[in-house]
């Protein structure tokens, strides 16, 4: 029985594929649930209408999310962390670590989006990949930073202005 899809199926086709399946499959499963009608003029026209509505969408959608990608990447993230002396965190910096810094900036971010090849154990500025769509990758900048350091740079500017000036100059 030849069929027009009107959703993708796996291993069958794309919406508006015209394909050749079983009777039994066609009546019992793929036309009651609505992915598959029957073959006429009119519904082929129709299903290029939505496709051509769906591809619109998509290329706004697209937009929207290079938008969103842009000002992901504008902005700095620093997340503080515990560390022993040397620098090294107790534990890791995770994927739900970002995504909690990227919701406190008012972005909605799945912790999935986020693409960490390894956890970061060590402080320092890293750049993280934010898979917004497959078409749309954002990198944003996340500084991880010792609670010591962050806790004692304001004394030490207090005490010590212009010393604490030159390290912050040596590391730019």
């Amino acid at each position: 029985m030849k069929i027009l899809l009107k959703k993708e199926i796996k291993k069958l086709g794309n919406i508006g594929d015209v394909v050749d399946v079983a009777n039994g499959y066609a009546r019992n499963y793929l036309l009651p649930k609505k992915l598959a009608t029957v073959v006429t003029k009119g519904n082929i026209e129709q299903i290029n209408l939505q496709m051509i509505k769906n591809e619109e969408k998509r290329k706004e959608e697209i937009k929207n999310l290079q938008t969103l990608a842009e000002e992901i990447a504008n902005i700095p993230y620093t997340i503080t962390v515990k560390t022993n002396k040397e620098g090294k965190l107790f534990g890791s910096v995770t994927a739900s670590d970002i995504v909690k810094v990227l919701t406190e900036k008012g972005f909605q971010i799945d912790e999935k989006m986020v693409v960490l090849e390894s956890p970061i154990k060590k402080c320092d500025m890293y750049n993280v990949n934010v898979m917004l769509h497959p078409d749309v990758k954002a990198q944003c900048r996340v500084s991880v930073v010792s609670e010591s350091e962050k806790s004692a740079g304001p004394l030490q500017e207090a005490s010590e202005a212009p010393s604490t000036n030159n390290s912050e100059t040596d590391k730019a």
